[in-house]
């Protein structure tokens, strides 16, 4: 590559305000196959289209993710859900990954673990599409429907993880959200409604008709939001515990279904 051309490509992309801009600019040229198709690519980029969607993937936790165009980006700091859940599961464990977008964080506990039984769900019709291309290289199965309902009910009472990074955005905060995901993601995967728990309770409320006894409910939120979450998961029924990573500002909360006395 004509050192020209990546000086080019570097400032148009620092002009348009792109914080990485000589990350972005080799990743882009990576990716090109062609000049003509370096250049739309990166036209792309400084129009706002985020970077996942023009590649075309993501990196999450040491794995690459299929994103296609409108479908939420997965995010670093999700790896943390990852994390909590592969340290509270086991190889051929039963696990739902509601809200899945792109599949990836069912994809990464299925990569961390060897082997799971996956299951993905989304409400939305292109996010479903996209982590078909995802989940199915694990072996997994992906539903497209609200939450809980498509799920096969010979699930009920025998899911060991469920995974839902569930919007958890209030509504009136989705104009304060950085323009890639604003603009270019579903509104449906930032929208967690006036409090930014409508979804959550809704996860909640379920989860202990599907969950095996023992099993677990990992949901990511804010710092801010976590006790009304550690709450709504205790109102149901769960055992709820907090959980905190600074380096990658995650916060998750893990409900556990009691276990019945013997």
């Amino acid at each position: 590559m004509d050192d020209k051309i990546k000086k080019s490509i570097i400032e148009k992309l620092r002009d348009a305000g792109c914080v990485f801009a000589e990350e972005e600019a080799k990743l882009l040229i990576s990716e090109a196959r062609t000049l003509d198709g370096l250049f739309t690519m990166v036209n792309l980029r400084i129009t706002g289209i985020p970077l996942e969607h023009v590649l075309g993937w993501a990196e999450f936790c040491g794995i690459r993710i299929a994103v296609d165009q409108g479908v939420f980006v997965p995010r670093r700091r999700t790896e943390y859900l990852v994390q909590n859940a592969v340290a509270i599961s086991i190889p051929g464990a039963k696990v739902v990954d509601l809200c899945c977008g792109t599949g990836a964080v069912g994809v990464a506990i299925a990569n961390a673990l060897g082997w799971i039984e996956l299951y993905a769900v989304d409400i939305d019709p292109t996010a479903v599409r996209c982590a078909r291309r995802n989940v199915t290289s694990q072996g997994g199965l992906v539903y497209e429907g609200d939450l809980y309902e498509p799920l096969p009910a010979k699930l009920r009472g025998k899911v060991n993880i469920l995974v839902a990074n569930a919007p958890y955005v209030p509504t009136t905060a989705i104009t304060l959200l950085p323009q890639d995901a604003r603009l270019h993601e579903p509104k449906a995967a930032l929208d967690g409604g006036d409090d930014g728990h409508d979804i959550q309770r809704r996860v909640a409320e379920e989860a202990s008709l599907w969950l095996a006894p023992g099993g677990h409910l990992l949901v990511e939120t804010s710092q801010m939001q976590a006790h009304q979450t550690f709450e709504i998961f205790s109102q149901y029924g769960l055992i709820p515990q907090l959980a905190h990573n600074d380096k990658l500002d995650a916060t998750i909360v893990i409900g556990t279904k009691p276990t019945p006395l013997e």
